[in-house]
């Protein structure tokens, strides 16, 4: 608990400051109490570092509620990391949202709900998502 700051007046409780990744990790949280991955519009999850961006498929309904991932792709794939320069473009994010998109319908998934993972719908994120969408993916 924080120390308590006197002041003049009255005795007031000094604020917990938190980081941004604690703040994105709150703001993700936040958002899963609403988005839930099923075996028909499973999750598309999207995680950005600063050098990289992944996007995952998951059902939520398998193995208690945890989930289980049905196909995955990032910057550091292989076929798509050889053509870039960095991972931490917007040219990379639509190259891996377009994957994901590739390999979400050969799974015969057509329909997945977003989970920006407590980022902003902005930059790298929303490239992976308008990538996806091109590829034929609906959210």
């Amino acid at each position: 608990m924080a120390a308590p700051v006197v002041t003049r007046r009255a005795t007031v409780m000094a604020a917990k400051v938190k980081s941004k990744k604690q703040k994105r990790q709150q703001r993700h949280e936040r958002q899963r109490r609403n988005i839930y991955g099923t075996e028909e519009r499973p999750r598309l999850a999207v995680y950005r570092s600063n050098e990289h961006i992944y996007a995952q498929v998951i059902d939520d309904s398998k193995h208690e509620g945890k989930g289980h991932t049905l196909c995955a792709c990032s910057t550091l794939t292989p076929a798509i990391r050889e053509s870039l320069e960095t991972g931490a473009n917007i040219d990379a994010a639509s190259k891996v949202g377009a994957a994901i998109a590739e390999k979400a319908k050969a799974l015969n998934i057509s329909t997945v709900v977003f989970d920006k993972g407590g980022f902003l719908y902005h930059g790298r994120v929303k490239a992976v998502a308008e990538a996806a969408r091109e590829g034929g993916l609906v959210f």
